[in-house]
């Protein structure tokens, strides 16, 4: 176990993807969590947004004021401090997806891997059929069954259309497990079901969970900017990168070009930087590479 914890760091270090990816999670995730201790501004206290600061551009440019680095929107409130509340919108929905996703899926492949016949049959087509529609149609017309709005609703909307890929990996994972010796000598030795499945099947088949949850994670992000960017996702009292960028298109013609590049440039580098670590994990988990190297 050291030595394979000694080999996974040697190899991170060694990969320079790898490592800006992490910064760049790093970076955001510390902006998000601590963003009521470095935000210049609070963008939702309605006591210090003023109309009058309305569509200032960036301090360096004409007219910029010092006080808004990035400048303001349309209703005066700070690019910047925006852009890092909206993060928090976006990891929270994101994490929240993922684990309980993540977690449902892996159950269910789990169990369907393992048992296979009727529960196999079922929860695979219930899978295939979910698996057929588009991600951000499924989370749409959930969230238009729900008819409300919220963080919640948004994070449940997209874990019900969600589910099926991490459920459809842990079942490939598991049936490939499954046949190997210390399984069949596990099962020789009288272990129970449970035994086998939370001992011996789960652990060596959650690699390939690994990949998809850094695949997913940004996935959920670019979804939720989306259904934000729609106007169907998390509710106008709560900051959004994709509503940031809904609301500035209606500028952009205008010149006022930093209400769209900033958070958008922020979405794009934060899902860059989660998919530099998903292609290193995807490299590293996989067996016929390590053999290779």
């Amino acid at each position: 176990m050291s030595q394979r914890k000694n080999r996974f760091l040697y190899d991170f270090f060694r990969d320079p993807a790898a490592i800006l990816g992490a910064a760049i999670m790093i970076v955001f995730t510390a902006a998000a969590l601590l963003a009521p201790l470095i935000a210049p501004h609070d963008p939702y206290d309605l006591k210090t947004v003023e109309l009058g600061d309305s569509l200032k551009p960036p301090a360096w440019e004409e007219d910029g004021d010092p006080e808004f680095l990035l400048g303001t929107d349309d209703q005066g409130r700070d690019i910047l401090s925006t852009i890092i509340y909206g993060l928090r919108t976006s990891l929270t929905v994101g994490f929240s997806v993922m684990l309980l996703a993540g977690t449902f899926g892996v159950i269910i492949g789990l169990l369907a891997g393992y048992y296979g016949g009727i529960l196999d049959a079922v929860t695979m087509r219930t899978a295939d059929t979910v698996f057929a529609f588009s991600t951000t149609l499924l989370a749409i017309l959930f969230l238009g069954l729900f008819k409300q709005s919220g963080v919640g609703i948004v994070i449940l909307a997209i874990c019900i259309a969600d589910w099926v890929r991490y459920a459809r990996t842990m079942r490939a994972s598991v049936l490939e497990v499954r046949e190997e010796a210390y399984i069949t000598a596990a099962k020789a030795t009288g272990a129970n079901d449970f035994h086998l499945l939370l001992i011996h099947l789960l652990p060596n088949a959650l690699p390939p969970i690994f990949v998809i949850m850094a695949v997913d994670l940004a996935a959920i992000i670019m979804l939720e900017a989306t259904l934000s960017f729609l106007g169907v996702g998390v509710p106008i009292t709560k900051p959004s990168l994709g509503m940031m960028i809904a609301s500035g298109k209606n500028y952009i013609y205008a010149g006022n070009w930093w209400l769209i590049v900033f958070p958008g440039a922020t979405l794009v580098l934060f899902v860059l930087g989660l998919n530099l670590l998903a292609d290193w994990l995807r490299e590293e988990l996989n067996p016929r590479i390590q053999r290779s190297r």
